[in-house]
């Protein structure tokens, strides 16, 4: 536990990605099976603990510290692990604690979890805390609230394992979602003493390919007749993977949402892997992003749930098929595999994205113009003679998102933020103006915590604190007075707020310093926008 402590405490004062890598690379080089694989699977969100360590750890603080202490230093270090961890008391250093037990290793805990039940928790965590010092005791919690929060990313985690171990990355990704922590078997092949895991037949997710953004020069350079172009549909991106009699449906990071659509791995059977896009469906129809979202992360889905927002893939290219792996060919001629496939099966809750038959610039701005007011996300632009390649290619897929909508609207809350923001109030609750029988009511409409630089943060967080009316925890009500202009992709309807709008994706775009707030945006403003998406 304390090398996997001190690894932690280094990557989050390592911001460089570079310096990350040679952080992991050594660690995975140097530490030994099992604690090195369940590190990465710490640090990839795969140790999936399911204990409610948030609600026991507030009940063990309260038999160690004063509550009011607690709260109060909560709120200005603005992390629940860390102020547990340098608030716990350290256990005395004198005779009677001679015999107290080393520090627990990072196996032992996860192997301990892994079989304990929930009334077990709290002696075993207070034993844990007891033994370790503060920057082991905040890794443990780390650890068991899965929330590491340290600036590394699944991808960059197995980049780090690709450069440490000299080994391809693509390959790495190639077998990941096939083999379980702690990685051993992946940990022989890297280390040359033993054969790459085998997924072959079984229902994993591959890497997938991705689009850059279409840039204005890019548009202008290309060639249309070399690109197939299709609707950007207005989902999510998944990939369904059969196979051993069995379907996974995985998000584009790969994480397995099965569970949510559970309708989908009854009506779809088959061997292969697809690409496509999850959407509800209605009538043909296809309904707003807010109705998927209702389907979103549940691990329960009723029957009602299954009626009111049906499940639907619209496909548009095939990795594998049939036991045959496809991915070398260019997209036309997986692209015709598909289709083939498509009509002699009929598989039900799917359809294809159709292909825009034109090679007209001029149609193809006109089509881009109007996808808003036909509820599409914007144009795909995907090369003819390309392979399926992993990763973000150039020159291969564009993506032509419609332009976002803006707003102006104003700061109403503030909430500190986590990692390096947490001494900074870098998460905004914004509003816009409503009417009512006593006058004008700013009403919520959206949360945002990007778009500015780390200045305009300092900014931002200064007059957050100059201007704050109320606090609550590490929230803060501020004074009406500063209007942020929003970019967003849509207006949805949302029982979340009480305006009963929210607004998709939002991002400061301008921090309006010279507006009065008088003059930001009302709701019927935002209202209004709904009818042209």
């Amino acid at each position: 536990m304390i090398r996997f402590a001190e690894l932690l405490d280094r990557l989050v004062y390592t911001p460089q990605r570079n310096g990350k890598l040679a952080l992991l690379g050594r660690y995975f080089r140097e530490t030994p099976d099992p604690d090195r694989g369940h590190a990465l699977a710490a640090l990839t969100d795969a140790l999936g603990f399911s204990f409610p360590v948030r609600r026991v750890l507030a009940d063990l603080v309260a038999t160690h510290v004063d509550a009011e202490l607690f709260r109060l230093s909560r709120d200005y270090v603005g992390d629940t692990a860390e102020t547990v961890a340098l608030i716990w008391p350290d256990a005395p250093a004198d005779a009677d604690t001679a015999g107290t037990s080393p520090p627990p290793s990072l196996a032992e805990v996860v192997a301990t979890l892994a079989i304990a039940d929930r009334a077990a928790l709290p002696a075993l965590l207070t034993g844990w805390l007891d033994r370790l010092d503060a920057s082991g005791r905040y890794a443990l919690i780390k650890l068991m609230t899965g929330a590491l929060r340290v600036g590394v990313s699944a991808r960059l985690a197995r980049t780090a394992l690709a450069e440490a171990f000299d080994r391809d990355l693509d390959a790495i990704e190639e077998v990941w979602h096939g083999i379980r922590p702690p990685y051993a078997s992946l940990f022989r092949w890297l280390e040359g003493l033993g054969p790459k895991p085998d997924i072959s037949g079984a229902p994993v997710f591959r890497p997938l390919m991705l689009a850059q953004p279409l840039e204005d020069a890019d548009w202008q350079r290309l060639d249309l007749a070399d690109y197939a172009v299709e609707w950007k549909w207005d989902g999510i991106r998944v990939q369904l993977a059969g196979g051993e009699g069995a379907l996974r449906l995985y998000s584009r990071t790969g994480d397995d949402i099965s569970a949510s659509f559970p309708e989908l791995g009854l009506a779809l059977r088959f061997d292969g892997v697809l690409d496509g896009e999850l959407l509800v469906v209605r009538d043909g129809a296809v309904a707003p992003f807010n109705d998927l979202q209702q389907r979103l992360n549940r691990k329960t889905v009723t029957r009602r749930m299954l009626a009111d927002y049906p499940a639907h893939v619209r496909l548009y290219d095939a990795l594998l098929l049939d036991g045959e792996d496809l991915r070398s060919l260019p997209f036309s001629a997986r692209r015709s595999r598909l289709e083939a496939w498509h009509a002699r099966i009929a598989p039900p809750l799917s359809d294809l994205s159709a292909l825009i038959e034109t090679a007209d610039r001029a149609g193809i701005e006109a089509l881009w113009n109007a996808s808003r007011e036909s509820a599409i996300e914007g144009l795909m632009l995907k090369r003819r003679d390309g392979p399926y390649l992993a990763g973000r290619p150039k020159g291969e897929w564009f993506k032509w998102k419609r332009a976002p909508l803006t707003a102006d609207c104003v700061l109403m809350y503030a909430q500190r933020g986590a990692g390096k923001r947490s001494s900074f109030y870098s998460d905004y609750t914004f509003g816009a103006w409503r009417q009512t029988p006593d006058g004008p009511e700013l009403v919520p409409v959206g949360k945002a915590y990007s778009g500015f630089t780390d200045e305009e943060l300092v900014r931002l967080d200064r007059f957050v604190r100059a201007n704050s009316t109320e606090r609550f925890g590490p929230v803060r009500a501020v004074a009406p007075l500063l209007v942020l202009e929003v970019a967003f992709d849509a207006v949805q309807r949302s029982q979340r707020h009480k305006s009963g709008l929210a607004l998709r994706f939002p991002r400061v775009h301008r921090i309006r310093w010279d507006k009065p707030a008088g003059e930001a945006d009302t709701v019927e403003h935002l209202i209004q926008l709904m009818a042209v998406e």
